[in-house]
């Protein structure tokens, strides 16, 4: 059985960098995501080998393993132990997946020392914890400040409930798993993505993860990224708006409304205010993650001048201009 190539999966050259990883992932999981093809076994499959695949790739320590020992990158540290580290089970060094057979013993045996008897129905396999995922989401400003709920489609491993994990049924491989231990599921989980996210943030979701052998399950990491807003930019927790302001408060004083991630607030415009004044509004950012304080909002005035003025108005100008030849 041939291994698994995952950067062929994402279609990304062995070179790519982190961020084409992350593109191609993004752009193939939206294409087969379940939920845009619901019914489609294939699809569900393919969805399924995508998030494995990125699950690996977007990792750097577990990318190091794969690209030396493949499919079975998870094994890496049991084949240092029982020195065959120059004895990988496929080669995708030159490309192209290769069989690379061992010197001593066959793969039979050393996944029977490996897997601590998986293979035999009278002996139980040594408890394992699951592996942990991550999965991207994508947020709006404004979840980003208030917190949000998101629904995810996960494309997971676990072990198989007929053989309990051993891939064989009385020495004879299991019908269900066809040998392999494991079986396949899209799982649907609720997740809450708290107030405070920013780009980059990694939001853990205890157990959540690839189920364990007889251990408990990995953890799930939500790798946040936050839309930009069409009014407001974000440094940090603080905000950062353009308060529009008429030339006469300008020049008079008044009051105006600016927009806020919560509603509008008065904001007061002393006399003789300058274009490009900015004024803070304390608190009135995003929330720091994970306590309750904020960050602040940034005001910068933006003066707006009259238009289709009247004859009176132009009139009253002239006699501006006259008093302020300047």
């Amino acid at each position: 059985m041939a291994g698994k190539d995952y950067y062929s999966i994402l279609g990304v050259n062995r070179d790519a960098s982190e961020r084409e990883i992350k593109q191609a992932y993004r752009r193939l999981a939206r294409k087969y995501h379940p939920d845009v093809n619901p019914g489609d076994k294939s699809a569900e499959a393919r969805f399924k080998q995508i998030n494995e695949a990125y699950e690996v790739l977007s990792d750097k320590e577990k990318r190091q393993k794969y690209d030396q020992f493949g499919d079975q990158w998870q094994y890496a540290d049991q084949f240092a132990q029982a020195g065959r580290q120059q004895t990988p089970f496929w080669n995708f060094s030159q490309g192209g997946a290769t069989r690379v057979h061992f010197g001593e013993g066959d793969l039979g045996s050393l996944f029977d020392d490996l897997l601590q008897g998986f293979r035999s129905g009278r002996r139980q396999a040594r408890p394992r914890r699951g592996q942990d995922m991550e999965h991207p989401v994508e947020v709006t400003l404004e979840e980003a400040y208030h917190g949000t709920t998101r629904t995810l489609s996960l494309g997971v491993e676990e072990p198989c409930s007929a053989c309990r994990g051993t891939g064989r049924i009385q020495n004879l491989p299991c019908s269900t798993c066809r040998g392999s231990g494991v079986v396949s599921r899209v799982r649907r989980i609720e997740v809450k993505i708290p107030p405070g996210v920013r780009d980059r943030s990694r939001v853990r979701i205890a157990g959540k993860g690839r189920p364990g052998y007889g251990g408990t399950s990995g953890d799930l990491y939500l790798v946040v990224s936050v839309k930009p807003h069409r009014l407001f930019q974000r440094t940090g927790d603080d905000l950062y708006v353009e308060a529009q302001v008429p030339l006469t408060v300008a020049m008079l004083g008044g009051e105006i409304q600016v927009p806020t991630l919560k509603g509008k607030l008065a904001l007061k415009i002393p006399p003789e205010t300058q274009n490009g004044r900015a004024f803070r509004l304390a608190g009135q950012g995003i929330p720091h993650l994970g306590n309750s304080s904020r960050g602040d909002l940034l005001a910068k005035v933006n003066i707006v001048l009259p238009t289709n003025l009247s004859a009176k108005e132009k009139e009253l100008f002239k006699q501006l201009k006259e008093l302020r030849p300047d």
